[in-house]
């Protein structure tokens, strides 16, 4: 993409980046000094956007700090074109469960057509796109840091498609709010690729989404789209969620609070299990369980001395999924210093825990916590008797690679 001397002017705000490449504004403070995309999108009089017909793929997440949606707003305004939306799993006004999707209608609060992206891609998906009429399309939606979230699949799939369709492709970056500070967990293996993992990165790879865009771009489309990403102003890598002073819209269903967030990436392994992993409690992968479990696994996994977090004791009864309607036994989680927290080796902590002091422990027989962990070695370590240490040990070469390539895609200190 060109950007003309009068865009350039217009927006200062804006900072573009395109074939995958892109200068980072510099990040100062943080709290209410925190500009998103979005915001600083809209401070340049959306010259970015200028002449475009526009279609924004993102879900209730994308909002601004007093809580309007930026479908609503950009609607409302005559200095943009929009003329479509695109839903993922969840939908545009999320009102679907996991696994689930708002299908295709007109919006009743704009009236602008919304089209259903879940478990669409490539061709099909670039279809949609090409229906739809659009220039360019916008991506604005919350991520929570986790290989396995769909959301950045949903970004992955739509870039992909904006290309084949032959498409302007543009992110407006929100923050990581468990931080950016490092990449952990393991790294997925081609293999093993799913809606919950499509290409080789970490369990929790530390990144924004406008940083996640230009690695997808440089790194794994087999040709690149015309990237444009708008990078926040004010944060910085090391922040949490608290510090942003912006609203939190849960990102789907489960994810309810930042807490949530902050342990997901390591918890959520247990959906690869016959435990619960909370879905259908007010504290969906923070408490962990089963019938027949009791204070033997707390003390287990307390004696691991798990950085940053003690585990609970703890009894629930599931509203709905796994044991619903039953009280079961378990663990809840109860961080205690963020900043020393690493919720991938607490997962496998657990895992390992779980396995030793429960006989009724077992995987799901279709083998999900492979495509989770992005390969079978976490499961058959496990299997094994492997300890924690030993399984954390095991991918430390392949997440220091994939650390490597990381680092040229970062946006921001």
């Amino acid at each position: 993409m060109t950007l003309s001397r009068r865009t350039l002017l217009a927006a200062p705000a804006v900072v573009a980046a395109t074939g995958g490449a892109a200068e980072a504004a510099p990040a100062r403070g943080g709290g209410r000094g925190l500009r998103t995309g979005f915001e600083r999108l809209a401070a340049g009089g959306y010259a970015l956007l200028e002449g475009q017909r526009v279609g924004v793929v993102t879900n209730p997440t994308g909002v601004t700090r007093d809580v309007r949606h930026i479908v609503d707003v950009m609607h409302a305004d005559d200095r943009v074109g929009l003329t479509a939306v695109f839903g993922p799993e969840h939908g545009f006004r999320g009102t679907a469960q996991a696994g689930g999707s708002e299908g295709r209608y007109d919006d009743p609060a704009t009236g602008l057509p919304v089209y259903d992206t879940y478990l669409k891609s490539g061709q099909p998906l670039a279809d949609v796109f090409t229906a739809s009429g659009v220039d360019t399309v916008v991506f604005d939606i919350q991520d929570v840091g986790a290989r396995f979230y769909t959301y950045i699949w949903t970004l992955y799939d739509c870039m992909a498609a904006a290309r084949l369709a032959g498409k302007r492709f543009v992110v407006l970056d929100r923050p990581n709010p468990v931080t950016g500070r490092a990449a952990l967990g393991p790294v997925l293996h081609r293999e093993f690729a799913t809606f919950v993992g499509r290409e080789p990165i970490a369990q929790a790879h530390g990144m924004t989404v406008a940083e996640l865009a230009r690695l997808f771009n440089g790194e794994f489309l087999t040709a690149p789209v015309e990237l444009s990403t708008v990078p926040m102003t004010g944060w910085r890598r090391s922040e949490f969620y608290d510090a942003w002073g912006l609203p939190w819209v849960p990102p789907s269903p489960n994810m309810p609070t930042p807490d949530t967030a902050l342990v997901y990436s390591g918890t959520c392994l247990f959906e690869g299990t016959n435990l619960s992993e909370g879905r259908g409690t007010t504290r969906p992968f923070e408490l962990l369980g089963a019938e027949g479990i009791h204070g033997a696994w707390a003390a287990a996994a307390n004696e691991l001395e798990l950085p940053g977090v003690r585990l609970r004791e703890a009894y629930f009864a599931p509203s709905f999924s796994k044991f619903q309607g039953k009280t079961v036994g378990g663990v809840q989680l109860h961080v205690h210093d963020r900043a020393a927290f690493d919720p991938v080796r607490t997962g496998i902590g657990l895992l390992v825990t779980a396995k030793r002091v429960w006989s009724g422990f077992a995987w799901r027989p279709d083998q999900w916590i492979d495509r989770l962990t992005g390969s079978t070695r976490v499961r058959t370590m496990i299997d094994a008797g492997a300890d924690t240490d030993e399984v954390v040990g095991a991918w430390q070469e392949e997440l220091a690679a994939f650390r490597r390539v990381r680092g040229r895609y970062l946006l921001y200190r």
